[in-house]
């Protein structure tokens, strides 16, 4: 029932868009933009800014960027079987190779573990915003329509503002830089506003979208790598990693978590299956309802 009281805000907040969109319409693609290129970079300074760097970071970076990679060549020995499309395979891989891991996996951990497992669950939630904004988006853009491959694609990483709020966010805080009280308070108020507003777009594409136009068996392969392969090979990393017990629970639960509502933004933005890739998003979180506490079972 816990676990209920955490997923009822979360759909929620999808209802928002959803509703919104099927009685008054908006321009999903501008909104998305705005929380793209306005909203994440502030919101990824602010959690490099405050967060504090130790080695947790550099394995979990390592464990996060190796996974999201294993997922990625899983993606492409599906594709390559099925023989997909360059642009059928990149809406696959933002389908299955991204968790969401802010506004889903850090509640469910804080739930399960208490403060003790926040920090873990805030370093790969950062360490999670870094890979999506990068290798994403490099997917995205090279399942474009509009683009020419490997080049458009780095061409994009390049643009992603998302990329250098990081940066000024981590240099801030390794020279000491200090930020007034009424700058600090306006960065946390765009900040906070991002990941409502990204799941608000998300309700909104789920409005213009039908279920019924689903590939029904590409989205089973996106839902067995996402809830299933992703939280097998998390084990196999634990298995090597010098994390603590606790770590490695929550490395596993993390990756057990449904699709990101980010990819959905990627793929509206790019125009890389939006469809597909918020189907895939809804129906995984839907999914999580059974899968998690499975996995809950194995792990705790």
């Amino acid at each position: 029932m816990q676990f209920l009281s955490i997923l009822l805000p979360i759909f929620g907040i999808f209802a928002i868009g959803y509703v919104g969109q099927k009685k008054i319409g908006f321009e999903t693609k501008n909104i998305s933009k705005m929380a793209l290129y306005l909203m994440s970079p502030v919101l990824v300074f602010r959690t490099f800014y405050t967060t504090d760097f130790n080695m947790d970071y550099l394995y979990l970076t390592i464990y996060t960027f190796a996974l999201c990679f294993f997922l990625i060549l899983v993606v492409y020995l599906l594709a390559y079987v099925q023989k997909y499309s360059m642009k059928e395979t990149c809406g696959l891989i933002l389908a299955s190779s991204f968790m969401n891991n802010g506004n889903y996996g850090t509640p469910v951990v804080l739930l399960l573990f208490g403060a003790a497992g926040l920090d873990a669950a805030i370093v790969l939630m950062v360490i999670q915003q870094i890979v999506m904004c990068t290798v994403g988006v490099y997917y995205a853009a090279k399942g474009s329509p509009e683009g020419d491959g490997i080049g458009s694609a780095i061409r994009a990483v390049k643009r992603m503002p998302i990329v250098y709020g990081g940066i000024m966010g981590a240099l801030f805080q390794l020279l000491h830089i200090p930020l007034s009280s009424a700058v600090l308070e306006a960065v946390s108020l765009v900040a906070d506003a991002a990941i409502p507003t990204i799941m608000i777009v998300l309700g909104m594409q789920l409005a213009n979208i039908s279920l019924k136009n689903m590939k029904e068996a590409r989205l089973g392969y996106s839902l067995l790598v996402k809830l299933m392969i992703s939280p097998f090979i998390a084990y196999l990393f634990t298995l090597v990693l010098p994390v603590d017990p606790m770590v490695k629970q929550i490395m596993i639960i993390m990756a057990a978590m449904p699709t990101a509502a980010n990819t959905t933004m990627y793929a509206l933005q790019y125009g890389t299956e939006p469809e597909f890739v918020s189907g895939a998003t809804l129906i995984s979180t839907l999914a999580s309802l059974v899968t998690l506490p499975i996995i809950f079972t194995l792990v705790l």
